[in-house]
């Protein structure tokens, strides 16, 4: 049966099925791996299939999901071991970057203005600190690239970018489910403060440590999760095919 005419507006559509679509794929409610087509969305949702493709496209810019030609869609799986690569490439870039930042090739104004502009969001009292996960996670996103960005090579800048789109999930994954938001306030700040002094050493320093729990975290979690689904649905199964025998016998 086709879906119901919906007449909310095409961008809240859009927006709708995006949030219903990730909060699935955050919640392991569709797993790493899992197929769908456009069609049982729409099916599902009660939507046509336009904002079911707008959100979808969303959602593959982000890296959550991908794309096959003729052949539905997929939620992106995770690769562990390639994660593991990601997350060593990002840490030599923004180490070179905190480096570049303290030394002398960037002025004196332009560090204050840079530890100005990210410190208003990050050297803050907690009263003023955001406690929404996913909201802190895309201002960390935010952070980190200023910081690569700050550095000045547009082609370290681009490869950044690219890395961070691919790590996207991860990070959302962290602060979705993770206890890292009071953490993350206080290294962001710390990290500035060893910008604004040019100590390049304590800088780079806690930027490392920084990636690398943050690293250590996400992995445990994904892994965690991973298992929970898989018991929970292991438990579910015989259940459900109780269930199926018995409509077949009473029905």
């Amino acid at each position: 049966m086709p879906p119901a005419v919906d007449i909310r507006p095409a961008g809240k559509l859009t927006d709708t099925v995006y949030a219903s679509l990730r909060d699935d794929i955050y919640a392991f409610r569709l797993l790493p791996g899992d197929r769908f087509a456009e069609n049982d969305v729409a099916e599902r949702l009660q939507v046509s299939r336009t904002p079911v493709r707008e959100a979808l496209m969303r959602l593959q810019s982000e890296g959550l999901v991908r794309g096959h030609f003729r052949n539905g869609w997929e939620v992106v799986p995770i690769d562990l071991a390639r994660f593991a690569s990601l997350y060593e490439l990002r840490e030599m870039i923004e180490l070179h970057a905190v480096g570049k930042l303290c030394s002398p090739r960037v002025s004196a104004a332009a560090r204050r203005a840079l530890v100005r502009e990210l410190g208003a969001a990050w050297q803050v009292k907690p009263g003023k600190r955001l406690d929404d996960g996913l909201a802190v996670a895309a201002l960390d996103e935010r952070f980190h690239c200023a910081l690569v960005t700050a550095a000045g090579n547009p082609e370290t800048d681009a490869v950044y970018r690219q890395l961070t789109d691919q790590l996207r999930i991860m990070r959302r994954l962290d602060f979705a489910y993770g206890d890292c938001i009071a953490d993350t306030y206080d290294e962001h700040a710390a990290i500035l403060d060893a910008i604004a002094r040019s100590d390049a050493g304590q800088a780079a320093g806690l930027i490392a440590r920084h990636i690398e729990d943050s690293h250590a975290v996400v992995e445990r979690l994904t892994i965690e999760r991973l298992e929970q689904v898989r018991t929970t649905a292991a438990q579910a199964a015989p259940a459900q095919a109780a269930m199926s025998a018995r409509r077949k016998r009473f029905g």
